[in-house]
This record gives C-alpha cells, sequence and structure tokens, in this order.
C-alpha cells in the first residue's frame, strides 16, 4: 500500500533530530549534561532527538549554546521550520479568511508546467466555477471556524484557473464519478459546474478522466492531491495540507496517477458520465 503523506514530515524530523544529537555527541556531551545545561529534563533531549517532539526556535539556540555551536542555530532553526511547514492546519493558514491562502498559491500555479490533479471529492478547483466554489468555500469556512470570505476567496481561485485556459501548461485531472453526483450550491450551481465540465472537455491543454463507479479498481481510492510538476505533491486531509517534496514519493504519487488513471475512460465516454449527472439533477 501507499505509505503515507506523513511519513516526508516524520523524515525531515528524523533528520533534524539525529543533527541535534550529532551536536551534542560532538561536544561531547550525555544527554543529562545537555538538559542540565539547558535547565531542561533528560527526557524532553531524548524526546527531541527521536522527533517525538518538535523544537521551537529557542530550544534549537539553547542546544546550540550549549554545544557551544552557536554558529549552526540558523541553518538548524531553517531545517526545523522546513519541516514544519510540509504539514499545516487549514486553520492556521485560513485564520485570517481563505482569500489570501488561494493568493498565496498564485505564483506556484503560474511557473507550473504540468498538473496533475486526482480527485475524490469535490471537482477539482482548477475547474470549479465561481458559484460552486463559493458554496463549497462558505461550507469550509463554517466547518473550520474560520472568517468566511468565501466569495472573495471563490473569485481569487477561479482568476488563478486561467492558467489552463492560457495554453502555457498541460493539466491533466481525474474525477471519481461520484464527484459529479456531490452537490454543493442549489441545483443551478451544479448544472453550471457539470456543464463547464464539459467545455472544460475541449481545451487542448487539459485531459479530463471520469472514473466510473463500475471500473474495476486496480488501485485504491486517496486522499485529493494535486501533482506540480514532478517536484511536489500537495494532499488534501479534513484538517491539513501535507506537502511533499521527497522524491521517492512525489514519485509514488505520480506512479497511482497512472494506475488511477487506467480506470478512467476520457472523450466521449466521460461526456456521457457528466450528461447523466446533469440530467439526474432533475
Amino acid at each position: 500500500m501507499q505509505s503515507s503523506p506523513f511519513s516526508s514530515v516524520q523524515a525531515a524530523r528524523e533528520s533534524l533530530g539525529a543533527r541535534l544529537r550529532d551536536l551534542r555527541l560532538d561536544a561531547g556531551l550525555t544527554m543529562q549534561q545537555l538538559a542540565d545545561r539547558c535547565a531542561w529534563s533528560k527526557s524532553k533531549v531524548s524526546r527531541i532527538e527521536a522527533a517525538r517532539t518538535a523544537p521551537s526556535d529557542a530550544d534549537i539556540r539553547h542546544w546550540c549554546r550549549a554545544s557551544e555551536v552557536e554558529d549552526q542555530a540558523a541553518d538548524l532553526i531553517a531545517a526545523s521550520r522546513s519541516a514544519d511547514s510540509m504539514y499545516v492546519e487549514w486553520r492556521r493558514m485560513e485564520r485570517t479568511g481563505m482569500r489570501r491562502l488561494q493568493e498565496s498559491a498564485v505564483p506556484l500555479y503560474e511557473r507550473t508546467k504540468l498538473f496533475r490533479v486526482y480527485a475524490s471529492r469535490v471537482v477539482p478547483g482548477l475547474l470549479q466555477t465561481e458559484g460552486y466554489a463559493g458554496a463549497l468555500l462558505a461550507q469550509i469556512a463554517e466547518f473550520r471556524n474560520v472568517p468566511d470570505d468565501s466569495s472573495q476567496a471563490a473569485a481569487v481561485r477561479v482568476d488563478r484557473s486561467h492558467v489552463i485556459r492560457s495554453g502555457q501548461c498541460q493539466v491533466s485531472l481525474l474525477i471519481e464519478e461520484d464527484v459529479l453526483f456531490y452537490q454543493f450550491g442549489d441545483v443551478s450551481t451544479m448544472a453550471g459546474q457539470l456543464g463547464y465540465l464539459l467545455t472544460a472537455l475541449s481545451y487542448p491543454a487539459v485531459a479530463i478522466g471520469v472514473i466510473p463507479r463500475t471500473a474495476p479498481r486496480t488501485m485504491w481510492g486517496q486522499e485529493t492531491f494535486t501533482m506540480f510538476d514532478d517536484t511536489r505533491v500537495h494532499v488534501e486531509l479534513l484538517n491539513a495540507k501535507v506537502t511533499i517534496t521527497t522524491p521517492g514519493e512525489v514519485d509514488m504519487y505520480r506512479r497511482a496517477f497512472g494506475k488511477l488513471g487506467e480506470m478512467a475512460v476520457y472523450g466521449q465516454p466521460a461526456r456521457a458520465l457528466i450528461t447523466h449527472a446533469i440530467d439526474s439533477l432533475g
């Protein structure tokens, strides 16, 4: 089975813990001696080295001072922050609303040349209409108890999607058929969203595959994920976004996308499934 998206995060934290342990050993200190110099318990030192506790910036400074290598503190703090940024809670990113989060992704979207998106729960953001995005983001704001600027955030989301119409990148999207029936907004909003999917099927740089409910499964369903070229993957969990950049794990998502794509239908068969979903709206 596929490794957890948390493994990249854990690997980064373990690497930091190992670097701190090496500094302690190079200084000739036992765990207890370092703990005494920092006015900590020995168990705290053990937890940090074993990556069971993430050190704060102040912890790293104290550690380096105790190990007499204060010049290394800045690099280690940067490494710690990088590990933390791999797993970020949505509420932390959306504490001032969702519009800024949408805007912050624009540079990444504009420099990406190949998007690969697998969507198991909602229409991919790159293909969302403003009405659908607004209805979805309003629900998210309510559930996460963050400021509701869903209308503004939806407008930014749609605007940043101009990249798929520019012809300057390639976009490959896989959608589970059930997504076509999960209704966000009223019937008119959903009809408009599904209608836009039909329009997007004709975009020359966009490939849309729909995985039928009846398709024999040769790959189990995943959390929604987006690949940016071959260097970065965003995995959307209920409470957080996980960013994966470790080459081996990025490649695992690439292979998973390929397997999922083998179950999908494209062109006229995909159009027929979308049209059936529109007809079911009544």
